[in-house]
């Protein structure tokens, strides 16, 4: 795994962060619900269950196939987590019946269709962090403000390359390049998106590299603009560009890359093209380069030196990120 770079040049910032229900609290932040259909939306919170565990149990529990339930979003099993599932309105009976000692339906809605992977808004956070010094929680709030105005680099935590990263990314390249075979399906294109997620990483740590106080948009990199969710690339940047930009009206982005995948062009291309690979059959993507946390507040407990952070990010962010651009080090190789 690389070395993650931040865009603040601060001195490491030292506490203890626990990724554990007590201290990691995930709530999503929906999409707006028809309140008609024929899909029940069932909000449910639940603790040490990953997105695959609260499928896999509502599926054994409400006797249908997983692939009947929807989800906007994957959520980490090490918290507390609040998220949207999707049901057939068909099975509303066996939804009451429903019970899980570690899954709790907070409320149901009616909606048109089934959710898939996006259909959310983001996701808020409240993260406790342990033996945090007195004299650091000012710098803390000061960081989190800062990164709020300029943006945080929009880097895959480590949850996604999965315990062993480095052979589950040598068995992405090797089953890319057909020289190990999998049958699993769903491992092949995680272990594929991991692969994808790595060129990713280490494109945006050169870019942070090449960028001074703020991240640096370059002639020819494809732009997302957020008012209508397309994509465009100038060959030359302008100052309308520029300023668009500083207005977080669009967002420079990177590729994952993959079929139909659009590439940057002339000079964001020469630093992109080291982290391209033609050979990957699975779809590419582009992703945000830069992503803006939202509500940001600090709250400190003398007595116990717990900081408790809150703050909202954009849909596929990551909490881990944002905590290791606040302490400027890497959480886990």
């Amino acid at each position: 795994m690389i070395q993650r770079e931040f865009i603040q040049n601060h001195k490491a910032i030292n506490f203890k962060f626990y990724q554990n229900p007590d201290d990691f609290i995930v709530v999503e932040n929906p999409i707006k619900f028809t309140n008609k259909g024929n899909f029940i939306i069932a909000k449910i919170k639940k603790k040490s269950l990953g997105t695959w565990d609260l499928l896999e149990s509502l599926s054994k529990g409400l006797k249908i196939y997983e692939n009947e339930l929807g989800y906007a979003g994957l959520k980490d099993k090490n918290a507390t987590t609040t998220q949207y599932i999707s049901i057939p309105r068909k099975y509303a009976k066996d939804l009451k019946k429903f019970r899980h000692p570690k899954i709790e339906i907070k409320e149901t809605f009616l909606h048109s269709t089934k959710l898939n992977i996006g259909d959310l808004e983001g996701n808020s956070f409240e993260i406790r962090l342990h033996e945090v010094k007195e004299e650091d929680v000012f710098k803390i709030e000061k960081l989190l403000k800062e990164i709020s105005k300029i943006g945080m680099p929009n880097y895959f935590g480590f949850q996604r390359f999965g315990h062993e990263a480095k052979e589950n990314l040598d068995k992405a390249r090797r089953y890319i390049y057909g020289d190990l075979l999998i049958k699993d399906r769903k491992l092949a294109k995680m272990l594929v998106s991991a692969y994808q997620s790595d060129f990713y990483n280490k494109w945006l740590v050169e870019r942070i590299n090449k960028s001074e106080n703020e991240f640096e948009p370059l002639d020819g990199d494809v732009f997302r603009e957020y008012k209508n969710d397309k994509f465009f690339t100038p060959k030359k940047l302008n100052e309308t560009i520029i300023q668009d930009f500083l207005n977080k009206k669009i967002v420079p982005t990177g590729l994952l890359p993959g079929r139909h995948a659009f590439r940057s062009i002339t000079k964001a291309r020469k630093i992109e093209e080291n982290y391209d690979d033609t050979y990957i059959q699975e779809k590419g993507y582009r992703r945000d380069a830069i992503v803006y946390p939202k509500d940001v507040s600090v709250k400190y407990n003398k007595q116990t030196s717990k900081c408790t952070l809150r703050f909202t990010l954009p849909k596929g962010s990551y909490a881990t990120v944002l905590i290791e651009n606040i302490a400027n080090r890497n959480l886990k190789a």
